[in-house]
């Protein structure tokens, strides 16, 4: 069996390859059709090819013996690919005993359910009435709670019978995938089909040509009989007259033609008394120049220190212009922090704060708390010594350790920032000791915005 199974396949392929060079234009591509069909299940021959030979099977006439056959019903769905290649699919149904390998059978007809889906490779295009093809393809059934995998290969005759209507015959030998659970047969079906899209699209008569429009000698879309300047084009609300600035004011009303403007003000664009920009109807401040941010009025100094508040880093707190509008902060109190900062220390690498660190942390808060607008940000440094992505997380961390600290003494965590940087911002050698000792620090930065 094996040498007619390849003879098929080869054939299936190259007629696939030829419909599908010649598919460039498809007018003959079947519309979707749905149909039903009489099938037929022949296991017995199935198992004599098994047995003998093809020749012998043939020879003894044994192949088409109805008796040997089970009959069922199917549901068929065909779609073109392209003028040579359809996709068809099958959902059928017979009572059989099915002969499962190494099974003894029943004797009990049971549903035998199957769905496939199949290739046609046609020698014709459905142009002619009567189209040979090959088909091939995979499918699936159930018998019984056993389910199974296999094989259609074989051919096909296709008659047409009216304008997308079919009666279509099919041979196929099924070869089991799954052996323990299907089996090798032969099967027949004989159906028709009918396409679902085959409306036929009515004739539309073309209406007669209009009559010519009436003269519009200007092109404004009004006629010369209704327009009050047939010679320049207008607008309809104006009788076919112009407004040339397009501001809904005729130009015989309007006092600036050439400006568009407003009916309150006879035409003319709404004033800007102080020349800010920003009109007098929408300028809270009409007399005095501003900005349209803040209405037309100038921009706010909220904390009244000369600099105005986009510009005031501190916009509540009043400070010279020289520090960007915040107050300068103490050299006392950056001496204090500076002090402090240099008295942390951690447990060899770890972020765990040492006791001997708590007296300087604690006058951080003391400082922080004289001053509840001050905000602190804490960067944490390393050496060198370790890998860079290790360095930069043990930064992070103590940089926390301390955050964490101050929170916990009572500082909202609102003010405090904290951040790492690893080994990227060395103040000193890496290369000695005393330096290494330096660069890891944790840095305190007072600051009030």
């Amino acid at each position: 069996m094996k040498r007619p199974i390849m003879i098929m396949l080869a054939a299936c392929i190259l007629t696939s390859a030829i419909a599908q060079e010649n598919a460039i234009k498809n007018p003959y591509k079947k519309k979707p059709a749905i149909g039903f069909a009489f099938t037929f299940h022949d296991f017995q021959t199935a198992q004599d090819l098994k047995n003998t030979s093809l020749n012998q099977v043939l020879k003894d006439n044994e192949w088409y013996k109805t008796s040997r056959m089970s009959p069922g019903l199917a549901l068929n769905y065909f779609q073109g690919l392209t003028n040579h290649l359809d996709f068809m699919a099958r959902l059928g149904g017979t009572f059989v005993s099915y002969p499962l390998k190494n099974k003894t059978a029943s004797g009990n007809d049971k549903l035998l359910a199957e769905l496939d889906a199949n290739i046609n490779a046609k020698l014709l295009s459905d142009k002619y009435w009567v189209t040979p093809y090959l088909t091939a393809g995979v499918g699936a059934s159930q018998w019984n709670g056993y389910f199974g995998a296999y094989v259609p290969l074989g051919w096909g005759l296709q008659i047409n019978l009216l304008d997308q209507a079919y009666i279509n015959f099919n041979a196929q030998y099924r070869v089991a995938v799954t052996e323990a659970t299907a089996t090798n047969h032969l099967f027949y079906s004989f159906g028709v089909a009918g396409s679902l899209f085959d409306k036929k699209e009515p004739k539309v008569i073309a209406p007669p040509p209009p009559p010519p429009p009436p003269a519009d000698t200007d092109k404004d879309g009004i006629v010369d009989s209704l327009d009050a300047c047939p010679d320049v084009a207008g607008l309809a609300a104006f009788n076919g007259c112009p407004d040339s600035d397009g501001d809904g004011i005729p130009d015989k009303d309007d006092k600036c033609p050439q400006v568009k403007g407003l009916a309150k003000y006879q035409g003319c664009p709404i004033p800007d008394s102080d020349n800010d920009g920003i009109n007098d109807e929408e300028d809270k401040c009409p007399n005095v120049a501003g900005v349209a941010k803040y209405q037309g009025c100038p921009i706010p100094d909220s904390d009244g220190d000369g600099v105005n508040d986009e510009e005031d880093k501190c916009p509540a707190l009043a400070g010279p212009a020289s520090n960007q509008g915040c107050p300068e902060i103490k050299e006392e109190i950056k001496k204090r922090i500076d002090v402090a900062a240099k008295n942390v220390f951690f447990a060899t690498g770890s972020s765990k704060l040492l006791s001997k660190s708590f007296k300087s942390l604690n006058e951080v808060v003391k400082v922080l708390n004289e001053d509840p607008n001050l905000k602190l940000d804490i960067e944490g440094h390393t050496d060198n010594t370790g890998k860079p992505d290790k360095n930069q997380i043990l930064s992070e961390s103590r940089a926390k350790s301390v955050l964490d600290y101050l929170t916990s003494k009572g500082v909202n965590a609102a003010r405090l920032v904290s951040a790492g940087y690893g080994q990227d911002q060395p103040i000193a050698d890496n290369k000695t000791a005393a330096g290494r000792a330096k660069n890891r620090r944790v840095d305190l930065k007072l600051h009030y915005n």
